[in-house]
């Protein structure tokens, strides 16, 4: 067992709202609501239902459970057509006994299904995959105030970090592979959870008539990550229609099986009409070794940006930024809409790049940084066990 970088947060925003908690399947979501359950109130008292599990549907749907625990936690009830409207009816007139944690691997914030409006009940967050500052601090806070400052860099590049860094960019960030420390067992695991993911979620969650295209889908965007993603070209592949491929994009973002970042523009209209850029939650899919790589650091970027907004209550956006000259800066943090610090990732590389240079000046962002795996360490060159070590 771990801590996670959101236990205490969590704790803490029970005693005013019920916390929603979504993110990937196998991220740990169950785990840490459970261990949360336990601190707040003893194993034998708190309850645990999950609506996979068949017995325990018609409790959820008849809200029957004890009143008599101080917590609990309901699973994967996303899978409910009304579970806005439960939720929603508990809370208004029950809410003030019982704390409610609610687990979803599918994207609660944004599901379409039940009508009824959570404003002002719940607390959402997303739980990401294990970062390198995470496992390096066991979960504990960080210090907001130093995130992505230079002072850090010197007391965090350490073996300790690197060989973290080593074991994530192999093995992926869910806990379970990861802990094992087994390449051979985290192929397995990637295997059945793949499965899960195309095999159940896909099907349970969607009204898709062609499974084994849209499972297809799983490694064209496998080999496009970092890359702008064309669904004209998709749907060629695909051997589908525009809408249906846009459609099952969607639904794998919904699902958390990829994530996606949107180019930066100082006009939303341009912004929306250009492509944006595909990753993946488990960046251990990826086979290319540069592809992996910025995969990795977009997660952590991503994970960083999350936490601010959800836990700090700052407004920050992870973009990129490219000109009609095609050149390209990979990741741009927007903070109140303003650019804030761009990030180039290059794999082996430690000249600054060029573009880095350019947009840096262009934009008047208050930093920029090359993020690489190489251990060097110059004005604008970091690696990124020391720079990410800061961060949740």
């Amino acid at each position: 067992m771990m801590n996670r970088y959101l236990e205490k947060k969590i704790i803490s925003d029970l005693t005013q709202r019920f916390v929603l908690i979504s993110g990937p399947r196998k991220v740990g979501k169950t785990t840490m609501s459970r261990q949360i359950a336990n601190i707040i109130s003893p194993a034998s008292q708190n309850i645990y239902f999950n609506w996979d599990y068949q017995p325990h549907r018609k409790v959820i749907r008849d809200m029957d459970w004890p009143r008599s625990s101080p917590i609990i936690v309901l699973d994967e009830i996303h899978k409910y057509n009304n579970w806005k409207t439960l939720l929603k009816g508990f809370y208004d007139t029950e809410g003030e006994n019982q704390k409610i944690i609610v687990t979803g691997s599918a994207r609660l914030d944004t599901y379409k299904k039940g009508g009824e409006s959570l404003m002002g009940r719940a607390y959402h967050f997303r739980l990401h995959p294990l970062s390198i500052g995470e496992i390096i601090r066991n979960g504990n806070a960080i210090d907001s105030k130093n995130l992505l400052t230079p002072d850090l860099w010197s007391e965090t590049n350490n073996l300790h970090a690197i060989d973290t860094f080593k074991q994530l960019l192999s093995m992926g960030g869910f806990p379970e592979p990861f802990l094992r420390g087994s390449e051979q067992e985290a192929k397995r695991w990637q295997i059945n959870r793949r499965e899960q993911l195309l095999k159940e979620d896909l099907r349970d969650l969607s009204q898709v008539r062609d499974i084994t295209k849209a499972e297809h889908l799983f490694d064209l965007l496998l080999d496009r990550v970092g890359s702008l993603i064309s669904v004209n070209a998709l749907k060629e592949d695909l051997e589908v229609d525009y809408k249906t491929a846009a459609s099952w994009i969607e639904l794998y973002e919904r699902l958390h099986i990829i994530f996606s970042i949107m180019p930066y523009s100082t006009k939303v209209n341009k912004s929306i009409k250009k492509a944006k850029k595909i990753y993946f939650w488990d960046w251990s899919e990826v086979l290319d070794k540069g592809a992996r790589f910025e995969n990795l650091v977009a997660a952590h970027l991503l994970k960083y940006c999350d936490y601010m907004k959800n836990v700090e209550g700052y407004s920050l956006d992870l973009r990129y930024i490219r000109d009609r000259n095609k050149r390209e800066v990979d990741f741009l943090i927007v903070k109140n809409r303003k650019p804030w610090i761009l990030f180039e990732t290059k794999l082996n590389k430690s000249n600054v790049s060029p573009n880095l240079i350019n947009f840096a000046k262009k934009l008047d962002v208050e930093h920029k940084y090359q993020i690489t795996a190489k251990n060097v360490h110059t004005r604008h060159v970091v690696p990124c066990w020391a720079l990410f070590s800061g961060l949740p």
